[in-house]
């Protein structure tokens, strides 16, 4: 972690780190003269010492870099919570034109629909609700098709496009177009701004066209979106009783499952639940959960969710027990601090309740009525109507009936309104953040998925009638995770040094791993993102010291010994890592980490090229200003220098050590150019192209061969997402090269690829050994096979074998081979595998054993072979006789294993993991009730029998009074 600072009469200017590199050669042949590379190092050698004069070395304090880090990430959030809560304010011009509308059931207004703009009917009009709507690619969004003036409004499938409500919930919403204007304007980097409506509808700004699934339905609805279900309420611990009893059979068992699957949809990662299923006896959904409940996260809905399949109904329900046992559960829990420590509430989904239990609500709930009780009557039939509406009135709650499917949503969405109700009434407007999400809106506007972070506020109603609690909806931007990448310093950081962070839960925000899963050697994403925890790539930190200090906002720093997978999950590295970390304030992003791995010697730059040139890193923000944002990087930092433009703000000190990189290099284009000539005699084999680049961006290429020629036509350029390097990421052959003993050489084949040698190079030390001559003999009796210092061929008279795992091809040698020492099996993974965890295998060669030969004993037949280490290079050859036949050993499989299937793992390690409890910080806000709730709004209380509310109105008198 070494840099080079100028001496100046201005004082002391940053430049670079030791200017090394790495040389890069692609070959046609595995043929190439090593003079030709050792005269290159010493030419650059030079070069370099003719400055070395103005520079001195620095070490690069690494709680400085991470503080600096955590101020600017202090800022950038500041500047989105901005967006929505102050200036021209979303919530401020939401609720001022709520209050200027007065509602009218017979409004009609024609607004843009998301998913009918621009439909045309057999005619050829317009559809109703479906305008003509001018869209226009956009590059900022993704060159999605948008429209920058005005806003769309999305309906869910279940709902009427003109209901009243919703015709006039978007008739005053429309105000808030010119504030999404105004603040794009105001802030360029903003991405999608929009309002979620408690009535169900959703506008999002830019407008953008929606595409309904192959069945012709949108299933999306923004109120069980996390970032409206955390805006809206408080975090809650949450019992859902389940009647199973002989009357729930058929249609109401199916539409009892569905509200169980609604409900949980509306639970977020700071909540906690359990479900249990009630007839004569007490029957938790998941047996091992007993008395307990566990966080709300997408990881534990999913497994409660199908476990919901094996309820069947038979026998008598027996709702008291059921009462008795929630209200157990929700105290004793809540006395561990593991929860929520907020709100409470029991969902009782049953077809009815013979009485009204008051015994046991006097017993656990009054006078305080901290749980509140929200009752689902299941089915058509209202005879225990009143019951329910009774118990839902007397404990705060809301009653409400479901006679169908179709029914489910809404209903168990009004809860949502009583829960939010404190908070309404104390008008907090709390801002929350989401922790990395999948964004699905993508996948219905176009076929593509990216991550995001949501920060949003919710929206009151400032009538009279506020003191009811009126939540009108939530107001949220999103924040690509990408744009948290931009503002990493990764010059400083070195080759494998990475900064991600965590939210209050210990989830992770962002990480560069991303929690890979890799099939068939092609890396897909977890399914459930949003619930990553650290300690799942972190894995290694075993008793959680970094993640809990870390969770607590402290600021330190922390090492270990870890394992890192690269090149697809088929290699792993073995480093030692430094950590500094430090909270972001302001947000529930408790800590940004940065993570420097430490090398016994100075860090190396990046290959890059010759006779072109261009700038790979980001020295200047140009999506502040939106004159800015069609500026390349190269044409920004002319402006910034020149002082033609000075509100563009860039990276003073990545930008002199960029130039610095590239008055090293400059001379090097007539270098390469005098050596291309000299092999134009030649020009059918061997080098096809060179590069060479610094870690700062700067990148230089040459060709040797014209580009149609090009065994790999897609190096190097914008459709090879691995070879080439930006803001967060090293490509591959830069990493190899740098694990690589100072020196020496580096031989890869890329997987998948055709057939071209790949040359590095570390550009560590002067002295450059001869090349490698890998012509191999043509003898009938053995196999020889060039294999790279992870198994791999690269090298072998059976060209279908390039590429391939030794141990898949000769398995008696590789096992051999592993047994003796030669090779290691080494592997990144946990003792305790559970669903979607992933395995990864990998070898690597010990470099201290440079020649051995074995005997193989075949069913007799005894096997000879050679493996001999290539000096200066990470190649060993491997020679085999070929008299016996060994086809019987099993192969060493090389394989990354995800462990996919449930039932395939023990029970109780299963258990285990599901009741465990990570540390976790509790959000600060917390509003669980208020004294001026209206107890009387709990559903259908305007239908009560009257003598059922005689009876009510004396017990609340007496309860309000205490």
């Amino acid at each position: 972690r070494i840099r080079f600072i100028s001496q100046s009469s201005e004082g002391c200017q940053p430049f670079s780190d030791t200017w090394e590199g790495v040389l890069h050669w692609t070959l046609l042949v595995p043929e190439v003269q090593g003079y030709e590379i050792k005269t290159y190092f010493l030419f650059h050698l030079q070069k370099y010492k003719e400055l070395e004069k103005s520079v001195r070395v620095e070490e690069i304090d690494g709680m400085k870099v991470v503080k600096n880090l955590s101020k600017k990430m202090e800022e950038m959030f500041r500047k989105k919570k901005e967006a929505i809560r102050v200036h021209i304010s979303l919530v401020e011009a939401a609720e001022e034109a709520h209050l200027q509308h007065e509602e009218n059931p017979e409004l009609q207004y024609e607004y843009f629909n998301a998913v009918l703009i621009n439909n045309v009917d057999e005619e050829g009009n317009n559809v109703e609700l479906g305008g003509e709507f001018v869209l226009e690619p956009n590059e900022h969004f993704n060159n999605l098709s948008v429209n920058l003036s005005l806003s769309v409004v999305q309906v869910p499938t279940n709902m009427y496009n003109k209901d009243p409500a919703i015709v006039n919930g978007v008739y005053w919403s429309e105000a808030l177009n010119k504030v999404f204007v105004d603040n794009f304007e105001k802030d360029p980097s903003l991405i999608w701004q929009y309002f979620g409506s408690a009535k169900g509808f959703f506008r999002q700004y830019p407008g953008v066209k929606w595409h309904p699934d192959e069945h012709g339905v949108i299933a999306f609805d923004c109120r069980n979106r996390k970032w409206y279900i955390q805006a809206a309420t408080s975090p809650k611990d949450v019992v859902i009783l389940v009647d199973v009893s002989g009357s729930m059979k058929g249609l109401r068992l199916t539409i009892a499952r569905q509200t169980v699957s609604s409900i949980l949809d509306t639970l977020g990662d700071d909540d906690f639940f359990n479900i249990i299923a009630y007839n004569q006896e007490i029957h938790y959904v998941e047996p091992c959960l007993n008395g307990t409940l566990v966080r709300a996260d997408r990881n534990n809905k999913a497994h409660f969710r199908e476990h919901l399949d094996k309820l069947f109904a038979k026998g008598i329900g027996l709702l008291g027990d059921a009462l008795t046992e929630a209200f157990t559960i929700l105290n004793d829990f809540n006395q561990t601090g593991h929860g929520s420590v907020c709100s409470q509430a029991i969902m009782l989904v049953t077809d009815g309740a013979t009485q009204m239990y008051d015994d046991v609500f006097a017993k656990f709930n009054w006078p305080d009525r901290k749980v509140r009780i929200f009752p689902y009557l299941i089915g058509r039939e209202s005879a225990f109507a009143d019951n329910m509406k009774w118990m839902a009135c007397a404990n705060k709650g809301y009653f409400s009936q479901i006679s169908t499917l179709a029914d489910v949503q809404e209903n168990v969405m009004r809860y949502l309104h009583v829960m939010s109700r404190p908070k309404v009434i104390d008008h907090e407007h709390d801002t929350v953040w989401t922790e990395a999400y999948m964004d699905s809106t993508g996948s219905i506007i176009v076929s593509r998925k990216s991550l995001m972070t949501t920060v949003a506020m919710p929206v009151f109603s400032t009538k009279n009638e506020t003191v009811r609690g009126i939540l009108l909806g939530v107001v949220g931007t999103d924040i690509p995770l990408q744009e948290l990448m931009k503002i990493i310093p990764k010059h400083l950081l070195g080759i494998h040094g990475y900064a991600f962070a965590i939210t209050n839960n210990g989830y992770i925000l962002t990480h560069p791993d991303l929690r890979p899963l890799y099939q068939k050697g092609q890396k897909r994403r977890k399914p459930n993102y949003s619930s990553v925890d650290l300690s799942e790539v972190e894995w290694e930190d075993k008793d959680d010291f970094l993640r809990n200090a870390m969770v607590n906002r402290k600021t330190g720093t922390f090492s270990m010994e870890v394992k890192k997978t690269v090149d697809k999950g088929k290699r792993l590295l073995k480093m030692h890592n430094d950590y500094y970390y430090t909270e972001v304030k302001g947000t529930p992003f408790r800590c940004w980490l940065v993570v420097f791995t430490v090398y016994d010697f100075l860090q190396c730059t990046f290959l890059g090229c010759v006779s072109t040139y261009s700038f790979d890193r980001t020295y200047c923000n140009t999506d502040e200003h939106y004159e800015h944002r069609s500026l390349s990087q190269i044409q920004a930092i002319k402006l910034y220098l020149t002082g033609r433009k000075p509100l563009i703000k860039c990276d003073r000190e990545l930008i002199q050590e960029v130039l610095f990189d590239a008055v090293v290099t400059a001379p090097l284009e007539a270098y390469w150019t005098g050596l291309a000539l000299n092999k134009s005699e030649n020009s059918d084999k061997g080098v096809e192209i060179a590069y060479l680049g610094t870690r700062t961006g700067l990148s230089r290429t040459n060709l040797f061969v014209v580009p149609e020629d090009l065994s790999n036509q897609d190096f190097l350029t914008a459709e090879d997402k691995e070879g080439v390097f930006n803001a967060d990421h090293f490509p591959l052959w830069y990493k190899r090269a740098a694990e690589q003993v100072p020196g020496t050489f580096v031989y890869s084949i890329p997987f998948g690829g055709k057939v071209t040698l790949t040359l590095n190079v570390p550009l560590l030390h002067p002295e450059i050994p001869h090349p490698l001559n890998t012509a191999l003999p043509d003898l009938k009796d053995i196999k020889c096979y060039l294999i790279d210092n992870n198994g791999f061929i690269l090298v072998t008279e059976d060209y279908s074998q390039t590429g391939e795992f030794f141990g898949e091809v000769e398995a008696a040698v590789m096992t051999k081979l592993l047994l003796i020492g030669s090779f290691k099996r080494l592997e990144k993974g946990k003792t305790v595998l559970v669903p979607c965890d992933t395995e990864y295998p990998a070898f690597v060669s010990e470099r201290t054993i440079k020649e051995t030969t074995g005997n193989i004993d075949c069913e007799g037949c005894v096997r000879s072979f050679v493996i001999q280490q290539i000096p200066s290079s990470n190649l060993f050859m491997v020679v085999v006789d070929n008299k016996c036949d060994c086809s019987s050993t099993l192969p060493v499989w090389f394989i990354t294993i995800s462990i996919l299937n449930p039932s395939e793992h023990n029970e109780s390690l299963k258990c285990d993991r599901l009741k465990f409890q990570k540390d976790r910080k509790r959000p600060e806000s917390c509003h669980p009730f208020h004294p001026e709730e209206n107890a009387m709004e709990c559903g259908g209380a305007a239908g009560l029998s009257a003598p059922l509310t005689a009876a009510l109105l004396p017990l609340l008198a007496t309860l309000f009074t205490r």
